[in-house]
């Protein structure tokens, strides 16, 4: 879980970093786009992250199932609640379906407008228009925020406890960590925020 959801968290940063070039028009945007799609190196690691995010959910599914099972219809009683005892950390997998959710939409939106058209011998959509359509939906805008606060929180937890499983969990590391977490939760979701936000008021002339 920690390998690949590291994994998966650089690939949050470098896709929010990607997206958020739409704030600065079309035509770098359709650049990096454009560079994403073609750059062979970008075209080989897009299929390993799509079989990290498949393990990950898997391994997640199967972790909580064996749990649940472990434990049966008992539940063990906490007298020191400590620092895995959040409010994320005891729903990831409600906030990972959540994620889940939001990605399957996030394809059905723009991958497959844009590169699925391509693979299969099409006209993939213009990626800048597509941002402009999506987003001056008020539903789609409404779904994305609450994808994107799932997110924090299964970030804010899910960072620092990555790091816990690789061994760094003395007091001074997890503290250290669990702010990063936070810091870094925080960035990834203003970034993808800022996103949705500005195509929505951007057509009425408020921005």
């Amino acid at each position: 879980m920690s390998i690949t959801g590291l994994f998966l968290m650089l690939f949050l940063l470098v896709h929010v970093t990607a997206n958020m070039t739409s704030l600065f028009g079309p035509a770098i945007f359709n650049r990096v786009c454009d560079f994403m799609g073609t750059n062979p190196i970008i075209m080989i690691v897009a299929p390993v992250l799509a079989v990290g995010m498949v393990v990950h959910i898997l391994y997640a599914l199967w972790l909580s199932l064996y749990n649940l099972r472990a434990r049966g219809k008992r539940r063990y009683a906490v007298y020191n609640k400590g620092m895995a005892t959040s409010w994320a950390s005891k729903n990831m997998l409600a906030l990972g379906s959540l994620i889940a959710g939001g990605m399957a939409l996030h394809l059905i939106h723009f991958w497959s407008q844009m590169q699925l058209r391509e693979i299969l011998g099409g006209v993939g959509a213009d990626p800048y228009q597509l941002l402009v359509y999506q987003f001056s939906r008020p539903y789609v805008v409404f779904v994305y925020m609450i994808w994107i606060i799932a997110l924090w929180f299964h970030l804010t937890h899910g960072f620092w406890s990555a790091f816990q499983s690789l061994g760094l969990n003395n007091t001074n590391w997890i503290k250290r960590w669990q702010t990063t977490a936070r810091v870094f939760a925080t960035v990834v979701a203003a970034g993808f925020t800022s996103i949705p936000i500005y195509f929505f008021f951007k057509p009425t002339g408020l921005l």
